[in-house]
């Protein structure tokens, strides 16, 4: 097994990691996260879209047949899952055991950017929602969501789902503007990390949506996530020929380590510091298991 990283941020890869039950096989690996049990949930585009092991790899079971379009984010925090639904335009929270709690937005509603092609830069922003790509939670209990495919605002909700604000607009090159902002998370003090994909840079924001800075040095960021350190771990899709790779960086978006792998659609960092890699089209998930 392949060993990566140095000193404290030493890890071992272990490849296909999860372990199917007999005749089984994934789809598409969109998305990956844990919950407070270690427990790790899959978020697959195939049924049952989630799929739920323990930490050793061992398949505990799955949930969720028929209720998604186009699985593309999960994220969970206080043993609550928030998932994106993204091709219904819906945003969706359940229960560890796949009880739905919420939605946000309507099912198969887009909001008019005139985007038809997911991924193109859009030629305006628009409301919630439009091929939206994560939601999170923040510790004031307001919920974020990145938006996204067809869309380039984030949006900020109060925890009963009620609308508080926007911002973004789509470009290039300016802070507060975005060419698919894939992901998110919301640290401890609530500033929110945009990852902007398609410019290769993460946009930090206060809690109300006022810009605070630019991190540069990243390839097409695809997903990001903290650890109990308070570090991000960043995965990055790759750009102009340069490979793919993991950063952890810190509050103030230096590297702490970093490395080339495959490229992760999705990622998560657990309480212990192991990284899941949420593989995508090749259909598994690969583990960094730290070793210090």
């Amino acid at each position: 097994m392949a060993t990566v990283g140095s000193g404290k941020y030493t890890y071992r890869l272990i490849e296909n990691w999860a372990q199917l039950p007999t005749g089984q096989a994934f789809g598409n690996t969109s998305a990956v996260a844990t919950d407070s049990q270690d427990r790790v949930y899959v978020f697959q585009r195939k049924d049952p879209p989630v799929m739920v092991f323990d930490r050793d790899g061992r398949h505990l079971g799955g949930w969720g047949i028929g209720a998604f379009a186009s699985p593309h984010g999960i994220y969970i925090a206080n043993d609550i899952v928030y998932l994106t639904d993204r091709d219904d335009s819906v945003c969706l929270m359940y229960t560890l055991d796949g009880k739905p709690l919420q939605v946000l937005g309507r099912r198969g509603a887009h909001s008019d950017t005139g985007c038809e092609k997911p991924g193109e830069l859009v030629p305006r922003a628009a409301g919630p929602f439009n091929y939206p790509t994560e939601m999170v939670p923040s510790p004031s209990g307001n919920l974020y969501v990145t938006d996204g495919y067809r869309n380039a605002r984030v949006h900020r909700f109060d925890a009963d789902g009620r609308l508080l604000g926007s911002w973004g607009h789509p470009g290039k090159t300016e802070p507060d503007h975005f060419h698919l902002p894939h992901s998110l998370v919301v640290d401890k003090s609530g500033l929110v990390y945009i990852c902007d994909r398609e410019n290769n840079r993460i946009q930090v924001f206060d809690a109300s949506g006022k810009f605070l800075t630019i991190w540069s040095d990243l390839r097409r960021p695809l997903d990001i996530s903290i650890d109990r350190e308070g570090l991000f771990c960043v995965s990055e899709g790759g750009v102009s020929g340069l490979s793919p790779r993991i950063s952890i960086m810190d509050s103030q978006g230096k590297v702490v380590a970093r490395w080339d792998s495959l490229s992760a659609h999705g990622s998560w960092i657990d309480a212990h510091g192991d990284i899941y890699l949420a593989l995508g089209a090749r259909m598994r998930i690969d583990k960094y298991e730290r070793q210090s």
